[in-house]
């Protein structure tokens, strides 16, 4: 579904009309595109999701300006200006990721994904690399039996519950959604606290004041800069970043050494 080759992120597109391969190769003032297609009619569609993905359509100077003026952050700002909140090229398929991500490692959160991909996606070929399915849509993975999912049954019964929804269309992730009552309607489902549902308004519906004051990751950095650490007091500090929440916390994440902040060799 994803990979990274010959320096570029390339991954499988569901389209309305087929499928597509796109290969996003950074550069150092641009990102380069290559898109393939199984349809032509699908290449507006394609390019705005990969617009989405890198969060093109922000405004690096209004938010830096408004994040810099808080003392503790200004550095973070300073040293790294213009960061984006890297959003998805499918919002359904994110949701179902941030489940299938929750109380486990990246790495094994990959595993989880890469699992459902091969064994409910759609095969393709890829004459260039090797992606090999699309994403299951929901219609898809609302027919997987639970039993053959390898995860805990708490979560297997929250993501069954998502799907569920998304395929009965009572949950809508799509850019028209309202993201207040969007964030409300997933924090009923069984599973769903404010981390899941925070990340999906952030990354699915493009919150760009989305905030995640319970992540480790952004209690870490921020106890290390001088801010408060606790959810409540953190949360009260991040009033003065509104309405661009969503951009610090990809400053505060930055400042780890995880793997994920570094492209692949």
């Amino acid at each position: 579904m994803e990979e990274w080759r010959d320096g570029s992120y390339r991954r499988t597109l569901r389209l309305p009309y087929g499928h597509g391969i796109v290969a996003l190769t950074p550069g150092d003032t641009h990102v380069g595109c290559r898109i393939a297609l199984s349809d032509l009619r699908d290449l507006t569609v394609a390019i705005s999701r990969c617009r989405r993905l890198l969060d093109l359509d922000a405004d690096p100077v209004a938010v830096d300006e408004r994040l810099r003026a808080d003392p503790l952050l200004a550095p973070l700002v300073d040293a790294g200006p213009g960061r984006r909140v890297p959003r998805t090229v499918d919002e359904e398929e994110f949701a179902v990721r941030a489940v299938l991500g929750q109380q486990v490692s990246t790495a094994a959160a990959r595993t989880h994904a890469a699992r459902l991909v091969t064994a409910h996606g759609k095969p393709l070929d890829d004459p260039e690399g090797g992606l090999t399915h699309l994403f299951p849509d929901p219609d898809a993975l609302a027919a997987v039996d639970p039993e053959t999912l390898a995860m805990p049954r708490s979560r297997r019964a929250t993501l069954t519950t998502l799907v569920g929804a998304l395929a009965g269309g009572t949950l809508n992730l799509g850019v028209e959604a309202d993201r207040t009552e969007t964030r409300a309607r997933l924090l009923e489902l069984p599973g769903f606290g404010p981390w899941t549902a925070d990340v999906i308004a952030m990354r699915a519906l493009g919150d760009p004041d989305a905030f995640l004051p319970t992540d480790l990751g952004v209690r870490r950095a921020a106890e290390a800069l001088g801010l408060p650490a606790t959810p409540a007091a953190l949360t009260a500090r991040a009033e003065a970043w509104r309405p661009w929440r969503a951009y610090a916390v990809q400053y505060l994440w930055a400042t780890d050494s995880h793997p994920i902040n570094f492209l692949p060799a």
